[in-house]
This record gives structure tokens, sequence and C-alpha cells, in this order.
């Protein structure tokens, strides 16, 4: 990746870098808007929708809304290419993005908590909107964070996901509860406009220069060094969605109360949001990416273990399960930090969304087909041999990981 230099140096090409706090700022906003509409759809809407008497086939529509995330990467390149104002390239994106994603939670109000066609077309919309804002956000993280502070970049991603959770999932349900659907919409409608502010403090510095290459997933793949990276991506986390999709239901059938699943679910969501992802950010930078990815991989591994062990009658008690599933919260946000960092690493200036798209679709297209299969092998095998699937295939996957980083440090190391 090219990155400006650290704050208070002039880059190569002579321009003045970001101010350090100032883009720290800048990305908290960023992540922040994109995230309180987002969990707004995914975390709030579908129990209303279940309280107003909406059956839960289809309340299960709305996981429609998840595809854009996936297909992105498709778009991308355009996000990169194109330049909506001539003086604001990705902030251009960000304000027509953002401003739409409003109006598109005012749409709602006419539409109420019952028609469910209504809810998931406008949803489908937003996350259109959401998702190119995404892009246009990442790549400008990725341009403009120097390599020391990616790890620091990716932790307030995570803070900003995590209040995004509070603000759009857990306000909203309150919200809804004491003033009703209106005034839960026109609120957090009003809430989502205050971190518009953070699109009008981006700098930009490629206002006026012309990328050396036509933005295009063909160029991202051409390099070798990228398409490393890329097999990473898609191992790395293969197993999680096995045991992910699973661990509500079988909490359940373990015999947790509901009330009890979702104390630990907002506790163990918040506090991994915020302080998994600053201690993560710690870890890179004083051990490295391939010592902080071995140890959460060995760690999810154990925890995926406890999980069988609790399904086949080795460990027993409500306990274990909690520390379990809340530990494994917590290592899902710190590995994104490393993870996305170690995307960053192989960005390049003239495509730097395009090129981390890819890479998080890649990672969260292995992760939701993992989620898919999970159910059918609870049923076909019993949660034991799932879960075990899962602590085999993610011990493998750390391996193959370690490995390949190896071997990219080595071409990096060779090529310099």
């Amino acid at each position: 990746m090219t990155a400006t230099s650290p704050a208070g140096a002039t880059g190569l090409d002579g321009r003045e870098p970001i101010g350090r706090y100032r883009l720290f700022g800048v990305l908290a906003g960023l992540y922040l808007a994109q995230s309180i509409p987002s969990y707004l759809f995914v975390a709030a809407i579908p129990p209303i929708l279940r309280e107003a008497g909406v059956s839960r086939t289809a309340i299960g529509y709305m996981s429609i809304l998840l595809l854009p995330l996936v297909i992105k990467l498709f778009w991308a390149p355009w996000v990169d290419r194109v330049r909506p104002f001539a003086r604001a390239h990705r902030a251009g994106w960000v304000l027509i993005t953002q401003s739409a994603t409003i109006l598109a939670i005012l749409a709602l109000i006419p539409i109420g908590p019952t028609n469910i066609v209504g809810i998931v077309a406008v949803g489908f919309i937003a996350s259109l909107l959401i998702s190119t804002q995404d892009i246009a956000t990442d790549g400008y993280a990725a341009k403009y964070l120097p390599e020391a502070d990616r790890a620091i970049g990716n932790a307030i991603q995570g803070g900003a996901i995590a209040f995004g959770v509070v603000i759009g999932g857990t306000l909203g349900l309150v919200l809804y509860h004491r003033i009703g659907w209106t005034g839960m919409l026109l609120v957090i409608a009003a809430v989502s406009l205050l971190p518009l502010a953070a699109a009008a403090l981006m700098r930009e510095s490629d206002a006026a220069a012309p990328a050396l290459q036509k933005p295009s997933l063909r160029a991202f793949l051409r390099r070798p060094e990228a398409r490393q990276i890329l097999w990473i991506a898609l191992i790395y986390r293969a197993s999680e969605g096995l045991v992910k999709a699973m661990e509500g239901a079988y909490l359940v059938d373990a015999g947790i109360p509901l009330d009890q699943i979702g104390y630990l679910s907002g506790l163990s969501a918040t506090t991994a949001g915020l302080a998994g992802s600053f201690i993560a950010a710690w870890l890179v930078k004083r051990r490295g990416l391939s010592f902080v990815l071995g140890l959460l991989g060995g760690m999810r591994t154990l925890c995926f273990l406890l999980f069988t062990f609790h399904a086949v009658g080795v460990v027993n008690g409500s306990w274990p399960l909690f520390g379990a599933a809340g530990f494994q919260t917590l290592i899902r946000y710190m590995e994104i930090v490393a993870l996305y960092s170690l995307f960053m690493a192989v960005t390049t200036s003239d495509q730097p969304g395009t090129d981390f798209t890819i890479l998080a679709c890649a990672q969260l297209l292995v992760y939701l087909v993992g989620s898919m299969l999970a159910g059918k092998l609870a049923d076909a095998l019993g949660y034991g041999w799932l879960f075990a699937i899962a602590t085999a295939l993610s011990a493998i996957a750390v391996l193959a990981t370690l490995r390949m980083l190896m071997l990219w440090r080595r071409s990096k190391s060779a090529g310099a």
C-alpha cells in the first residue's frame, strides 16, 4: 500500500499528510455513519416486526439485505474510478450515500412496521448505499493510514461499529418502545446526520491526480502478493460460520433462558467491540500480524473445542458456555483488526477501495457459506460433530495462514 507519511512529515510526492488525530476522528465518524443505519435494519427492525405479528418466515427475508455486502466488490472499481465532485472523491461518495440512506430511513415511516415487502425493498436500497459508502470509507482508510497506524485505524472501526450497535440497534428498540415507529425513525435519521460532518473534514490529496492504471478486479488479481493474501482471506475464518450460526440455537437447546442469551450477546458485543479492538491494535503494534493471527486462531480453536466438549458431555454447566461464547465474540472483533490491517498492507494507492473490498468480501463470503451449512450439519450429525469439524478446520486454517504469511513476507523481502 502507498500511504502518506506519518503526521508531521512530507510524502515522497511533496504533499502534506493528513493530521494523525484528525484522520482518526474522521474514520470514527465515517464508520459510525454507516453503522447506525446498518444496525437499525439488522438488529432493531426484525424484533419490531415480530412483535407486530409478522411471521418468522417473512422476517427471514431480511437476510437478503446481506447480499450487497458480499457482491459489492463488483462495483468497487467504479467507486475508485468515478469522482462525484471535482475536489471530493471518496468524500463525495460518503456525502451522497449517507444522505440517500437517511432518506431511505425516512421512507420507512409511511410503510409501517408490518409491511415486510416495503421494508425489505427500502432496506435493500439502503444496503446498496451503505455497501457503496463502505467501499469509499475503506478505500480512504487504506490509502491514508500509515503502516504504523493501520491497526489503530481498524480498532477505531471496531469501536465505531460497537457504538453503531448501541445507537442503531439498542437505542432503536428503546425508542420504538417509548415513542413508536415514526418517532424512532425520525430520531435515528437525525442522529445519522451528525456523522456527515466527518465527510466535510476528509482531506484527499488525489483531487486532480489521474490513476496510473484503471481500477479493476483484474488489476488486483494480477499481483502475486494480492493473491497470496486472498487465500488467507478465504481460509482464516472458514470455520467461524459453522459455530456462530448455531451458537444461539445450541444455547437454547442447552437450556439457557432467552433473556440471559440476550444479555450475553449485548454485553459481549459491546465489550468486545471496544476493548477487543484496541487490545488487538496494541498487540499488532507490539508483536506483529503473524503473532496476533496465530494467537487469536489458537484461542478460537480452544473455544470451539470447549463447545465440542460441552456438546458431547465432557464439560457440563452453563458457565463454560457463557465463557466460550463471550470469548469467541472478543476473538472475532480482534481478528477483524488484525485481518483488516493485513488487507491494507496489499492495497495500492490507485484502487485502495477495490483491493480492500475484494479481500473483505472474500472473508465474509466464506463465513456466510459456513453459516448456511451449519444447520444442515447440525441436523445430520449433531452439535458434537459440527463443533468438532469446526475445531479441526480452525486449527488447519491457523497453520496454513502462518505458512502463507511466512511466504508472503519472504516474497516482499525478495522484491524489496
